[in-house]
């Protein structure tokens, strides 16, 4: 393991190549992060205490750990999550190895908070939660973010929610959403299976607001516009498009909230518009082998 940023950047923060390219850092601390030859890599030191935060935040949500300032060791006061993105939704870091560095997030419901995907499991982090008042759901939006689960649920004493398309990854859930209708899993909250990345992908909308997408759709910095992981899709792409088209009428929201890509607010009418056209342009799109270097982020 190298502690020697590639771009030779001096200074006390660096990052290590145990790096595989979550993109979680970058969306953190832009600017200061950067991406080189599939990973992450150190573009300057930080100017100022808010950019001292910034990376300290990268810090906490590295799945690998590979961010560290001065002595390496990350004290937990320097620890901003759970971080607050909107009045009652929180992003809340600490993305695990096991989820390949997703990003998770809790969400106020009247009666308590659901998780949406999850971040490492630990008795530590479990506290603050409960601090926050009781956790009802968690909600898987498919396979590859299932690891931890069942040991959040479990200790949160939440029921745990996935497709049937994913059940595999997730047996021991307490409820199993099937076909490909919406269905209503919270007050508010409406799940939309939408089958592509993988068989069980789900998108969950709530209040028309916030909307958690997975490994489906996210905010492209390359494109500037919504798009989809074309390159890593386990299922279908066929599907996938096929999923656009029969949902993109239904989901108005404001939030676009993925597991891995950028996050982005923009306005309800707009977000329709670049969904729209979104699923024209998944309509020309045609099975091809999974390619992870071929990401844009």
């Amino acid at each position: 393991m190298t502690t020697t940023p590639p771009s030779g950047v001096p200074g006390d923060w660096t990052v290590d190549d145990r790096c595989f390219n979550c993109d979680a850092a970058r969306q953190l601390a832009p600017g200061l992060i950067r991406e080189r030859d599939g990973r992450s890599e150190l573009a300057r030191q930080p100017r100022d205490d808010a950019e001292r935060r910034q990376l300290y935040a990268a810090a906490h949500a590295c799945p690998t750990r590979s961010i560290r300032p001065a002595g390496g060791r990350l004290e937990p006061g320097t620890d901003p999550f759970p971080l607050a993105l909107d009045d009652g939704l929180l992003l809340l870091g600490h993305n695990s190895p096991r989820t390949a560095g997703a990003n998770s997030y809790l969400l106020r419901r009247p009666d308590g908070w659901i998780m949406v995907d999850t971040p490492r499991f630990a008795e530590s982090l479990a506290a603050r939660y409960e601090a926050l008042g009781p956790v009802t759901d968690v909600l898987l939006t498919h396979r590859d973010h299932a690891e931890h689960g069942r040991a959040w649920a479990d200790r949160l004493g939440a029921r745990l929610w996935i497709h049937e398309g994913d059940l595999d990854a997730a047996p021991t859930a307490d409820r199993v959403l099937r076909g490909t209708d919406p269905v209503e899993v919270a007050p508010g909250v409406v799940a939309h299976p939408f089958p592509g990345h993988t068989r069980g992908s789900v998108l969950y909308l709530a209040d028309e607001r916030h909307l958690f997408t997975g490994d489906t759709l996210h905010w492209s910095r390359t494109d500037e516009d919504i798009a989809v992981f074309e390159t890593i899709v386990w299922h279908s792409v066929l599907e996938l498009s096929a999923s656009l088209d029969r949902t993109v009428d239904a989901l108005r929201f404001e939030w676009l909230l993925p597991g891995h890509g950028e996050r982005r607010r923009m306005p309800a009418d707009e977000a329709a518009r670049r969904l729209r056209a979104l699923a024209e342009r998944c309509r020309t799109l045609r099975p091809a082998p999974v390619d992870f270097a071929a990401v844009r982020w």
